[in-house]
């Protein structure tokens, strides 16, 4: 099975003060840190999706690696659903699945991502599940990008079209993953600190 890697990293970051793609935890980009999780999760090809900030945020993914695809969403700011299209639109035709990332999810690392994309079928849908809650990584066979695409809207991604539905795999990965957003400063410091949002239930 051959499964590429999307990360969308568009957004302007408002409520972090900047895009979550160039912040930085533990002295690394989020984007920089993700494609590292994509690469080592064996995820290929590796496709970002960038918007706010595009030049700065495509230098962090250049470095981090060169091999990656950027893809410039122009509607970026329509929110999520809009990233989505513009990397479902990039992905290459002979991919088997697509696994769909965050870059506000840096507690999701490799491991988790390997173990998401084992479950890859060209008919299937997966996502990663937290203690039998479920998350990211989300997981789309290629049969359904097409109307995975058609269903994205403002700030809607993949959510849309998998809710409901009777077909979606878990994924258990919770040993593995914490499924923290950081999309704040003091979240940002939580996860500094290895502090989970869950933990803190």
């Amino acid at each position: 099975m051959r499964v590429a890697g999307l990360l969308l990293a568009a957004g302007a970051g408002r409520r972090m003060g900047g895009p979550k793609a160039l912040v930085e935890l533990d002295g690394e980009p989020l984007v920089a840190r993700a494609l590292r999780a994509l690469r080592g999760g064996g995820l290929d090809p590796r496709l970002v999706v960038l918007g706010a900030e595009a030049d700065r945020a495509a230098g962090a993914v250049d470095a981090a690696d060169p091999e990656a695809v950027v893809v410039v969403a122009p509607d970026w700011a329509d929110g999520m659903g809009a990233s989505l299209r513009a990397g479902l639109g990039a992905v290459p035709r002979d991919v088997d699945a697509v696994l769909v990332l965050l870059v506000d999810t840096p507690g999701i690392g490799a491991a988790a991502l390997g173990r998401v994309a084992a479950a890859a079928d060209p008919a299937g849908l997966a996502r990663g599940s937290y203690r039998g809650r479920p998350g990211h990584p989300v997981l789309l066979g290629a049969e359904h990008l097409p109307a995975v695409a058609a269903a994205a809207h403002d700030d809607v991604g993949a959510r849309g079209y998998l809710a409901g539905r009777d077909d979606v795999r878990t994924v258990e990965v919770g040993d593995l993953a914490t499924r923290d957003d950081v999309d704040t400063p003091a979240d940002l410091a939580r996860v500094r600190g290895g502090i989970s949002a869950d933990r803190e239930r």
